[in-house]
């Protein structure tokens, strides 16, 4: 095994002069290979010299100003040192277009080029933030630099580490191919770390093992995990004012599709054949923020899983079920979760309820039916089908309150047809959205009587 420190951000401080003498003469060692970024600053310019790849003092090494390191494991790091140019010519403590252009043709014109095993810059990368966990304090679509961005996306680094900001922030993970549309690919994972030492005892420092991609085998390498998000910097511009136009003109009872035309593409309405006495929505379902897997109306739904369509909801065989009858309950529109949702949706939920447990009562089977509400966008009901000779409601019961203590979760358990909305409030749940940004895991489990 091989052990590196590799440093992002400000190596060297306002203070550091004589601190830095003692490794510059000997006096002091680092006691495993660092490698340093440049200068972000006019002021530490000093300590760099003009040239890539050079030792700075023992085991302290400047990669450079941009480029490729290749470890003898095979690991490959890319960098980029300095922050954004905000003036033509670019500081030498800054980066240009040109710079960042020159990395990526040496890189993605490399035969066969999948990505990088790390990618570190100073700067965060603008819009990292998007469809993802909450950055704290840090407007991602306000602090970062686009140019970093538009790297990130064309290396499609394993890991991305960035600081500047002085925030600790790991993002979840995010895919870098389009689902159904393009070959799976690695996922990327973004850590920013915060300034060593900080007053805020923020995390400045990040541990990791990595096994480098030229070794790894090809499926393990594209395993997708649980909480995956889309790509934050692919441009969306295009489809975006599209599909909010036609969800905003077309109410819910017209998500209907032909099985023979492309995927995610509607039948053309317009307008006239419902006539002006189609009742309105009292209430519009919000728009979601990216691409999402369960609006019905997005090109990313596996539409060979929908089993029947409503006004409002529709039913779809779930994907990996846990039984070959598991089936989700989903809103057409874009909600995300089931106390979000209006009553004519609401309703509509209700009656596929009845109908599921009538055809399940058929089968000699009760389904249990859940919702799971954490880093999820849009609400999916699961409905689990299990026999009745097996279990009891009871024993379903006891069976997720074991659960629950061995994993140390509290469970509240509500009264029998309680108002789930008016439950939150009470418990203090009345925004959602500040549940979602505290992590609190929102879980509504239903148990069919016997």
């Amino acid at each position: 095994m091989i052990c590196m420190l590799l440093c992002v951000g400000n190596f060297f401080g306002s203070t550091s002069e004589a601190e830095w003498a003692e490794y510059r003469t000997g006096a002091k060692k680092a006691p495993i290979p660092t490698y340093v970024l440049g200068a972000n600053n006019q002021d530490t310019l000093s300590y760099f010299p003009d040239v890539s790849g050079c030792e700075l003092a023992e085991n302290i090494t400047y990669l450079g100003r941009r480029g490729v390191y290749s470890g003898c494991s095979g690991l490959q790091i890319a960098y980029l040192s300095g922050t954004e140019a905000q003036e033509q010519p670019a500081p030498a403590h800054s980066f240009s277009a040109k710079d960042v252009a020159e990395l990526k043709m040496s890189l993605l014109s490399t035969p066969n080029f999948r990505g990088v095993d790390i990618l570190l810059t100073s700067p965060w990368p603008r819009d990292v933030g998007t469809f993802a966990n909450s950055a704290g304090e840090i407007d991602t679509k306000k602090c970062g630099s686009k140019l970093v961005s538009d790297l990130a996306a064309s290396l499609k680094p394993r890991y991305h580490f960035a600081a500047l900001e002085k925030a600790y922030y790991e993002r979840l993970p995010y895919r870098n191919h389009m689902v159904l549309q393009e070959t799976p690919q690695h996922v990327t994972r973004f850590i920013a770390l915060a300034d060593v030492g900080n007053t805020g005892k923020k995390k400045y420092l990040y541990a990791f093992s990595i096994v480098p991609m030229s070794s790894m085998d090809p499926a393990e390498l594209v395993k997708q995990p649980q909480d995956v998000t889309e790509n934050p910097y692919r441009k969306l511009k295009k489809e975006a004012p599209k599909s909010k136009a036609s969800a905003e003109e077309e109410p819910a009872c017209q998500f209907f599709f032909d099985l023979n035309k492309h995927q995610g593409k509607k039948r053309p309405s317009d307008g006239k054949e419902r006539g002006d006495s189609q009742p309105k929505q009292a209430k519009k379902p919000p728009q979601p923020t990216g691409p999402c897997w369960f609006c019905l109306a997005s090109p990313e739904v596996e539409k060979h899983l929908v089993v029947s369509i409503g006004t409002h909801c529709y039913l779809a065989l779930a994907k990996g079920g846990l039984s070959p009858d598991h089936v989700l309950i989903l809103p057409i529109g874009h909600y995300q979760s089931v106390v979000d949702l209006s009553s004519e949706v609401l309703e509509e939920v209700t009656k596929y309820k009845a109908a599921l447990k009538e055809f399940f009562r058929s089968k000699g089977k009760r389904y249990v039916l859940f919702e799971r509400n954490y880093r999820s966008q849009h609400l999916q009901l699961q409905v689990i089908p299990v026999p009745l000779d097996l279990c009891t409601s009871e024993d379903i019961k006891e069976a997720f309150i074991t659960q629950a203590q061995e994993q140390h979760i509290e469970l509240l358990e509500i009264p029998e047809h309680s108002d789930i909305a008016q439950k939150c409030a009470v418990l203090g749940w009345g925004d959602l959205d500040e549940v979602r940004n505290d992590q609190t895991c929102l879980v509504v489990i239903y148990s069919q009587q016997n």
